[in-house]
């Protein structure tokens, strides 16, 4: 994605002549066009096309392994097979349907996260337990803008959405082991024990 955004030709929906690809006046989906938004041929759109297809993979094989790290074998289950539904969804918002996939993609994305985030609640891992916090609340704040149609800040909260939660995944998939959710018991353990 870096090389595509740094071979984009230019122009924004505020200035259709500027030259680059400007972080706060630009969405990522401007990559993706056959012409940039100044006219010209656009140079980023293999290199947007290769990301798009690359980001959600990695997606998939995060969501795979945080599966395997969790005790309950219905959130695991959930986590494992929607992340890998989710890289079909991502790679179309790179269509002319853009805009349902991306509902759908964000929508089977951030699911994932949010149940992965109730389990480290649970945990001792307190950097983990803010990050996730602030990651969800930033993809909500982004969604609310959406819903608004404030164009001129979500440019810039989507970077900002897409770096907090590529960092805490990268966090969580180095920085956590199946041992930190050990001490979490499924629901079904507790109700049987409840009943002993």
């Amino acid at each position: 994605m870096m090389i595509a955004i740094s071979v984009y030709p230019g122009g924004s929906m505020y200035n259709e002549y500027a030259t680059g690809f400007d972080w706060q006046r630009n969405f990522i989906s401007n990559l993706f066009a056959t012409r940039a938004l100044n006219g010209a041929e656009n140079a980023s759109k293999i290199w947007a096309y290769a990301g798009m297809f690359l980001f959600p993979l990695s997606y998939a094989l995060f969501f795979v392994n945080m599966s395997k790290k969790l005790p309950d074998k219905n959130a695991a289950y959930i986590i494992k097979y929607t992340g890998i539904a989710n890289v079909l969804f991502t790679f179309l918002t790179i269509t002319r349907w853009h805009d349902l996939m991306l509902i759908i993609s964000t929508s089977l994305f951030w699911t994932c996260l949010f149940i992965i985030t109730i389990f480290i609640l649970k945990t001792k891992l307190h950097l983990f337990k803010v990050l996730c916090v602030v990651s969800l609340l930033i993809f909500y704040y982004s969604v609310y803008l959406w819903g608004i149609s404030d164009w001129n800040l979500l440019p810039i909260t989507q970077k900002i959405n897409f770096a907090t939660s590529t960092l805490l995944i990268l966090g969580l998939e180095y920085f956590t082991k199946k041992e930190d959710f050990a001490h979490i018991k499924a629901r079904r353990y507790k109700e049987l024990a409840k009943n002993n």
